[in-house]
């Protein structure tokens, strides 16, 4: 795997888990966008849109390194309105480069939801290498031009750039990657596959036991509400019926599928596609409890479609 292969890959997992993260406080507002390697010589933040918000952290254990989040103050003013129970859509539009200033409200939750994508890309970063990151706090600050965001970010190794849109709303983050961390990475990355096609596991790592999920929606309430749901109560989530499931491992969502009922009254998720983009063969997937056992390889049991 090249040095450009391993950034991508840990890109792409860090866009799924900011993805994650965002959904819960602005379900259906996230809109994910490219992510790609920065040029040599290029300023990782080049491409940034001021003013912003800006976060960066720094790794105090495991690996060297760092990350940058850069949300515009139009962007940050709709992720505010929907961590404090606002709708993001009835922001003001502004003039981008003259907004109007973040009430010291706003910019509290605006750190608070970065430093939640910043443990979210640690994560990432941390599956990815196979080894447990730590980051220092966030500092959060707000930068009126290029150079101010630019200022005191380290170019010390290799970076690479997710970007997405929150409401409508462009937002960069980029990890910064030392070379030792990258050639870690790679390794580690090497050991799990030895192609992306047809991507074989070694002996030791099929033996690794993973906790293996599904979930079918999310939905978002006030934790006063929470707290005083009564039994029978009925919360509405985020997906409609006839939606794909989402399937995790470990925490990384990697496919999506269908939830089925098996003849013995059991769930079970039949894989339809795999994150890669890979169409594959209907696959049943046990979703019931941990250590069950698992459909014989040679007999298909009978499913049918939850409705």
């Amino acid at each position: 795997m090249t040095n450009e292969q391993a950034l991508l890959r840990l890109a792409a997992s860090t866009l799924d888990a900011i993805r994650d993260v965002l959904e819960t406080y602005a379900p259906g507002g996230v809109t994910l966008g490219a992510v790609g390697a920065v040029a040599p010589g290029e300023h990782p933040l080049a491409g940034a849109q001021v003013p912003a918000v800006l976060a960066d952290v720094g790794y105090v254990d495991g690996v060297t390194g760092g990350n940058v989040m850069v949300i515009g103050v139009q962007g940050a003013r709709r992720l505010a309105a929907a961590m404090t129970g606002g709708d993001p859509a009835q922001v003001t539009p502004s003039d981008p480069s003259h907004p109007p200033a973040l009430s010291e409200l706003e910019f509290s939750a605006v750190g608070e939801a970065m430093n939640q994508m910043m443990s979210a890309a640690a994560l990432a970063t941390s599956q990815v290498l196979g080894d447990e990151v730590e980051i220092a706090p966030p500092n959060v600050r707000l930068v009126h031009t290029l150079e101010e965001a630019q200022a005191g970010i380290e170019q010390s190794g290799l970076a690479c750039t997710v970007q997405f849109t929150l409401c409508g709303a462009p937002c960069l983050l980029v990890q910064i990657v030392p070379h030792a961390f990258l050639v870690r990475m790679t390794r580690a990355l090497d050991e799990l596959t030895e192609s992306y096609e047809s991507a074989p596991l070694s002996e030791a790592l099929r033996t690794v036991s993973v906790r293996v999920w599904a979930e079918l929606g999310r939905a978002r309430m006030p934790s006063g509400r929470v707290v005083a749901l009564p039994a029978g109560a009925v919360v509405e989530l985020d997906r409609d019926v006839d939606e794909p499931i989402d399937l995790y491992a470990d925490g990384m969502r990697f496919a999506t599928g269908r939830l089925q009922v098996c003849e013995d009254g059991t769930l079970a998720v039949r894989v339809e596609q795999l994150l890669e983009g890979r169409l594959v063969p209907a696959t049943a997937v046990a979703a019931g409890a941990a250590g069950g056992p698992s459909p014989s390889p040679t007999t298909t049991p009978d499913y049918k479609e939850v409705a």
